[in-house]
């Protein structure tokens, strides 16, 4: 007997339906087709335990499974409930009208029980797309896929609640969640604040100016300045995710199986903080079957590269091209991949091996060690970067000061209303949404100078030589710094501030 499951592939963070063909006839052997990794061709010594567990078995039939479409590779332990189920049912143990209905996956235990899986979210986005009735998946997983609206989702602890289920002797309730309310309550849970940083008034407007408009920033100052500290509140002061952003933010988390258990929408912008001795795929993802990197993971939140010189100049320099596109493409030789990776990236270093700058004191580094260290820094990179900011240890006075910084709450008031104005600005641009994201002919659009603005510009360009690219990024600094303040147009002392976070273009620095 034939009968037919369904079951879903990931493929970067869309899905794909596959269908699972079961035929048992007589004869022997068991024959497992369509392309299926080791863990699926494993499938078979978990689904006939657990079977046999339960009360059930594998006939002793020729059973033969496709996975179609054949050409397509898949991998994983999710198909062994979807192929489980048609085993049984082509075998005629259970009944198998309306089981073509459900989009069915799982990965067996040896007692029957079902363990999570990854990727929930955007495969019940495919069954809703598909027309399925429901989606019979792990207990774990229901709250993530229970936010996709218009899909049955049957949450099931143990392979005989659904073989009761199909038989008609038992109902699997489905599991609900109330989007809304699970996207406000948690909207503004942060577990950092920046009325905790004391002094460093500089540096938290720097990071106000690039939380406004999405620029990318570098902090340099000694150990034990505050720039990990200051990193760590950025997200406090972002406006908040639109709804569509965090399903879009909740879809590569799931694909990557970074979503806790029981876990349905994130609701906070993601912060990402790998360390210095991350791998090329690692940070912008791949692999034989690509998975998201922690660029992506990063996507629509905040990447954090601290101690930047330490990390392997390879692994920098393929940020490029993300920094410019916010998305990354992975090629194979079969299929292609693209992953979102539009975020924040903040950057952190040393101005020098020993960790102090030039002029203090305790440096051991001479000026051509100094140089030698932020060498390791291309140029390209350091362009892509909008804000660069020295960050000076905090005096004696400040630190001990009762008085408190001004909350983040506060700052992203201000943050959200010059965001709000960069929305409005570019309602019609599909592809933009802040100034970071301005290309050329909006810069034109929108960053008129005036004389001395002109004047002011071109000095810096020459005396710093900076390049075209760093006076693009001028000048989407500039408009932000104008949107702070509610003006729209961009005046002379507006320039003069967006060069004066240009820090390391300053001769010395050694870039």
């Amino acid at each position: 007997m034939l009968i037919r499951v369904y079951g879903a592939a990931i493929f970067g963070v869309s899905a794909k339906t596959i269908t699972i063909e079961v035929n048992v006839d007589t004869g022997i052997g068991y024959h497992l087709v369509g392309l299926p990794d080791n863990a699926i061709k494993e499938s078979n010594f978990r689904i006939s335990t657990a079977l046999l567990n339960t009360g059930f078995k594998i006939p002793g039939k020729k059973i033969t499974i496709n996975m179609a479409p054949a050409d397509l590779h898949k991998e994983g332990s999710s198909y062994d409930l979807s192929i489980a189920m048609g085993i049984l049912a082509a075998s005629q143990q259970i009944q198998s009208e309306g089981i073509s209905d459900y989009l069915i996956m799982g990965e067996l235990s040896l007692d029957g029980s079902i363990r999570p899986i990854k990727g929930v979210l955007p495969i019940a986005v495919q069954a809703r797309e598909e027309g399925f009735k429901g989606f019979i998946l792990p207990k774990q997983n229901a709250k993530e896929a229970a936010i996709v609206t218009g899909l049955e989702v049957l949450g099931v602890e143990n392979i005989s609640e659904v073989i009761d289920f199909f038989n008609g002797d038992e109902i699997i309730e489905a599991t609900r969640v109330d989007l809304h309310k699970e996207f406000y309550d948690q909207l503004n849970s942060f577990p950092f604040d920046f009325a905790d940083v004391k002094g460093q008034e500089n540096v938290k407007r720097a990071l106000e100016i690039a939380a406004a408009g999405g620029h990318n920033i570098i902090l340099i100052g000694p150990p034990g300045s505050g720039k990990t500290m200051l990193a760590k509140r950025i997200p406090s002061i972002l406006p908040p995710l639109s709804l569509e952003e965090a399903l879009e933010t909740t879809k590569i988390h799931s694909v990557a199986g970074k979503l806790g258990e029981n876990s349905s929408l994130m609701t906070v912008r993601p912060y990402s903080s790998p360390h210095h001795t991350i791998s090329d795929v690692g940070l912008v993802g791949g692999g034989s079957f690509p998975q998201p990197g922690e660029i992506s993971l990063a996507h629509n939140g905040v990447l954090f590269l601290d101690e930047l010189p330490e990390f392997k100049r390879t692994v920098l320099e393929v940020m490029r091209q993300p920094l410019e596109d916010r998305e990354i493409t992975i090629s194979r030789a079969k299929f292609t991949v693209t992953y979102p990776s539009s975020f924040m990236l903040v950057a952190s270093m040393n101005p020098s091996p020993s960790g102090y700058f030039p002029d203090d004191p305790n440096n051991t580094s001479s000026l051509q060690e100094m140089q030698r260290y932020m060498n390791k820094i291309s140029g390209p990179l350091i362009d892509r970067i909008d804000l660069h900011i020295e960050v000076n240890p905090v005096p004696f006075d400040d630190l001990s000061a009762e008085r408190n910084g001004e909350k983040s709450i506060e700052i992203r008031k201000r943050v959200e209303a010059a965001r709000n104005i960069q929305t409005n600005r570019y309602k019609d641009l599909p592809k933009i949404h802040y100034n970071a994201q301005m290309g050329p002919k909006e810069l034109d659009a929108y960053c008129q100078l005036d004389e001395t603005g002109k004047s002011l510009i071109k000095t810096a360009m020459e005396r710093l030589n900076l390049s075209a690219r760093a006076y693009d990024r001028i000048l989407r600094v500039a408009r932000t710094i104008a949107d702070l303040e509610g003006s729209e147009a961009l005046k002379s002392y507006h320039i003069s501030e967006a060069i004066q976070y240009r820090s390391l273009d300053r001769e010395g620095w050694g870039l």
